[in-house]
């Protein structure tokens, strides 16, 4: 299958801002851009049919009006729609799996659902093989202006994360952009005194991390010359950290460990914070 950026579609302003996002990105690829959408009581496809009699009437109206606005602003971008008969979850999780990067529109943020962002979007994020970003509506997403806020990933020193790393430079230098490299670290105990914290300890962590930091970034600046990666080492929790961080970015990254412990969250603390929290397009990346 040719390379495609695929975005899931249900009519919602959600999903239609995913939409613009993932063709602007599909443009810097210069893949195709497929929009599904997914509905297990599709009909088998008819030769002709009145739209009063068309089960899938709805639904091609969804994907076609799509279409014909992203094409209006993307001219030369091949665009291709497409029509499945099964669950949004499991179709999803299909074309993730042949797709460079999946997306799909995410709610807002109001005190009732920050902690929902919908069944369908998060199952696929824990999931999925290769990278899925979550939009949600805002000015970020029109396509109109030149990015601004730069690249920000989430970096954990233990392990491998190669394809979190790659993602984050592949993205900044897409986007002629800064790549921000943050790193949280919550104080250990000793660090604590009656009357405030020990300086020299903060110092010393903070010293330590960012020599790391240079040692792991290193030989990827060397292979993206263009990206001058800027780290960041904020002692407070890594979630806060990223969140934080996050404000006024154009892209967050952050990754998801493909293997898990069984009965562990499919999303480490860092990614669920990212994906309730932030504000900007969060990118989940899986990696060994």
């Amino acid at each position: 299958m040719e390379p495609v950026v695929t975005v899931g579609l249900d009519g919602s302003p959600e999903s239609m801002a995913a939409a613009h996002w993932a063709a602007d990105e599909a443009e810097r690829r210069k893949v195709t851009l497929r929009l599904m959408h997914a509905w297990p009581m599709l009909a088998p496809e008819p030769v002709r049919a009145a739209s009063e009699i068309d089960q899938n009437y709805w639904a091609k109206q969804i994907v076609h009006k799509a279409q014909a606005e992203l094409q209006a602003r993307h001219p030369g971008l091949l665009i291709i729609g497409n029509l499945v008969a099964d669950d949004a979850h499991d179709a999803l999780l299909k074309a993730a799996s042949e797709s460079e990067l999946t997306v799909l529109g995410s709610r807002g943020l109001t005190s009732a659902e920050s902690y929902f962002l919908g069944s369908v979007s998060m199952a696929v994020v824990a999931r999925a093989t290769r990278p899925v970003v979550l939009v949600r509506p805002g000015p970020h997403v029109e396509g109109t202006s030149p990015a601004t806020g730069g690249v920000v990933v989430a970096l954990k020193l233990h392990g491998p994360c190669d394809a979190l790393i790659a993602f984050a430079f592949e993205a900044a230098a897409a986007r002629d952009a800064p790549l921000r490299v943050v790193h949280g670290r919550s104080l250990p105990l000793h660090a604590h005194t009656p009357w405030g914290v020990d300086h020299d300890v903060t110092k010393e962590i903070t010293e330590d991390t960012q020599k790391q930091l240079g040692q792991v970034l290193g030989p990827w600046h060397e292979k993206f010359p263009g990206v001058e990666p800027v780290d960041a080492v904020r002692l407070e929790s890594p979630a806060e950290a990223v969140v934080r961080a996050a404000e006024g970015a154009d892209l967050l990254v952050v990754g998801r460990r493909k293997h898990r412990p069984p009965l562990a969250p499919r999303l480490g603390p860092v990614a669920h914070a990212a994906l309730h929290h932030a504000r900007c397009p969060v990118a989940v990346v899986p990696h060994d």
